[in-house]
């Protein structure tokens, strides 16, 4: 006699094992989503640190150049200050050439 299993219990089970391989699938799925989130965000807090650290290096550059820029401008301000009070009537003749000629370059 024929002793095979029942067609609509092997079709449960079937689905059954369906959805338990289906759910594992999920779970594992969510389980590695996870850690790339993890590695991800770990990725990004490294590159955020190395970015800030180079922009306080680029901040302690750039406050160097401007207080050097400040301290020349003082010195040549000085020194032109100094120069004219020396050399009164030579510093105006220089002021009208210099206006003179920068009139003509600019006057075409």
């Amino acid at each position: 006699m024929e002793t095979s299993p029942d067609p609509d219990a092997a079709a449960a089970r079937s689905k059954d094992h369906l959805k338990a391989a289906a759910d594992d699938f999920k779970t594992a799925a969510s389980a590695k989503a996870d850690e790339i989130r993890r590695a991800a965000e770990k990725k990004a807090d490294e590159l955020k640190a190395a970015a800030e650290n180079r922009a306080r290096e680029f901040q302690g550059a750039a406050e160097t150049a401007w207080s050097d820029a400040r301290s020349k401008a003082k010195y040549w301000q000085s020194e032109g200050e100094a120069y004219v009070r020396e050399n009164p009537a030579r510093a105006i003749l220089m002021a009208l050439g210099a206006g003179f000629l920068l009139g003509l370059l600019l006057r075409k």
